[in-house]
């Protein structure tokens, strides 16, 4: 049996956020299962690839997280490379964690590429540093 390589990849909350290990992961990927709000010129980066939309929305119909573990196990299974592209960062509130397990569990190697969340970006583009030194006197 052919086994592939799952990267779980975060896409960042904005197109210039991904990072270049992401972008070479997109770039090399035979098959991309991505999320809501990954922005279009991402996809582009994988316009050779297989893309399916395995996204989740509240008040919306949605893939059940069985059916993503499911989806990328049968696809490394065919001996794919496949990127995992999350919103923001997969382990922050992207049940990036349940995905490992459940490849780990499969024998399917994966790794994760951190994706910079927005809980560092959009303080970051409001111009409000997370840490600060105040001046003393």
């Amino acid at each position: 049996m052919m086994t592939g390589l799952v990267s779980l990849v975060g896409a960042g909350c904005a197109a210039g956020l991904l990072t270049v290990l992401g972008s070479e992961r997109l770039a090399e990927c035979d098959a991309v299962v991505y999320d809501d709000l990954i922005d279009q010129d991402i996809l582009a980066l994988a316009s050779h690839a297989e893309l399916i939309y395995m996204g989740k929305r509240s008040g919306h119909v949605s893939a059940r997280q069985e059916d993503i573990c499911e989806t990328l196990v049968s696809l490394a299974r065919e001996g794919l490379t496949v990127v995992r592209l999350k919103g923001g960062d997969p382990f922050v509130f992207g049940r990036g964690g349940e995905e490992m397990l459940a490849l780990a569990g499969e024998g399917i190697p994966c790794a994760e590429v951190p994706g910079i969340s927005s809980a560092l970006a959009v303080p970051a583009e409001a111009g409000i540093p997370l840490t600060h030194r105040a001046l003393r006197r």
